[in-house]
């Protein structure tokens, strides 16, 4: 199956039963609310249950007055997912239902297995989330504008299909539809392959001393970032991905052999033009990532200015910058060690470089090009 990108279609009128209050669950809650649908929840943890209850983001499942609520969310651990859903397509026999796995393959081949009936169910995946976890982490407009993937089944009926892109748009979504396979080899890529790779940069970190890290800069925190997510959810994405994700991982390993064959011999003849050219294989996968809003990769042009470690500072700074008519398309904040400066980062059109830099050092701004 081809995939493609679309607003979702169609709206839900509800009620919608979520299973499961953790972050993204919470969240679904909360963004169905804001749009007036009647949302009731349902957790194994009491505390979980109660806490996305108390912040709005439906009422607890036993309220329900009617026994078939228009769509039923699983929004379970991956480890436990096809569990849920095959209960959820039983106690709910005239309901769609969708769970919000990170991994859809497997999910889908125990439940055919099962003989669940397919027609009714669809695996989805929110292209979002957080480093922090729980309900109260949650915020109803978590999946405004991210990727929302559903994978139908053959077996998948078309008013199944339509509800479920239903859900993704009216929380903001964009979706994309992918087959079940074909999601998994795209996620071990762009989502698994990054987790284990800023995993194992920021494991070297462990017993470094304290002045060898106080060198660091935005490189290493951008690398190690994601490294601060929850190991139990990992350890269960990775495990139900785990071939598509050995699959790169053994080109991953082809690559660092070479590099590690170059290095030991750096000054060998061909060497030089080893690491230029897997430095250059780099830019040319980076340069290939979607740009600004999911559209095609654009060139930036950046430029970084000096600012005062004071508060507002960077505030005035990007007034400014409105002021001057140029749009700011990404930031980064950085600090200079030792001294009470901060540096922002500022791409901008590769026509604006120029004239903001001209308008900043005219309004007294330190601008470094």
């Amino acid at each position: 199956m081809s995939a493609f990108r679309t607003q979702g279609r169609g709206h839900l009128n509800g009620p919608v039963v979520v299973v499961g209050s953790g972050l993204l669950g919470t969240s679904i809650g909360l963004g169905l609310r804001g749009r007036g649908v009647a949302v009731f929840l349902s957790d194994p943890s009491p505390t979980n249950q109660a806490v996305a209850v108390d912040i709005g983001a439906g009422l607890p499942l036993a309220r329900l007055d009617r026994d078939q609520p228009e769509l039923v969310v699983v929004a379970a651990p991956p480890d436990v997912t096809a569990d849920v859903v095959a209960k959820a397509l039983q106690d709910y026999p005239d309901s769609v239902v969708v769970d919000i796995a990170s991994v859809k393959a497997g999910v889908l081949a125990d439940l055919r297995g099962r003989g669940a009936d397919l027609g009714r169910y669809v695996g989805t995946h929110p292209m979002a989330g957080r480093e922090k976890s729980g309900p109260v982490a949650a915020r109803g407009e978590l999946f405004t504008s991210m990727p929302w993937v559903v994978c139908p089944a053959e077996e998948t009926l078309p008013e199944s299909l339509r509800v479920a892109r239903a859900l993704a748009g009216d929380l903001g979504a964009v979706v994309s539809e992918f087959g079940a396979d074909e999601h998994d080899e795209a996620v071990a890529l762009v989502s698994h392959l990054p987790q284990v790779m800023s995993s194992l940069v920021a494991s070297r970190l462990q017993g470094t001393p304290l002045h060898a890290l106080s060198l660091a800069g935005n490189g290493l925190r951008d690398v190690t970032r994601i490294a601060a997510s929850d190991p139990t959810l990992w350890v269960q994405i990775l495990g139900a991905n785990a071939d598509k994700v050995v699959g790169i991982l053994h080109g991953v390993r082809e690559d660092l052999n070479r590099l590690i064959g170059t290095l030991e011999a750096p000054t060998a003849p061909g060497a030089r033009l080893d690491l230029a050219q897997l430095i250059s294989e780099g830019n040319a996968g980076q340069s290939r990532i979607p740009g600004k809003h999911g559209g095609p990769p654009q060139a930036y042009s950046w430029l970084t200015v000096l600012v005062d470690d004071t508060p507002g500072q960077i505030a005035k700074l990007l007034t400014e910058i409105g002021e001057i008519g140029v749009n700011v398309e990404d930031l980064r904040l950085d600090h200079s060690s030792g001294q009470n400066v901060g540096m922002v980062e500022i791409s901008v059109l590769p026509n604006k470089h120029d004239l903001l830099i001209e308008a900043l050092n005219d309004r007294g701004w330190r601008v470094l090009q």
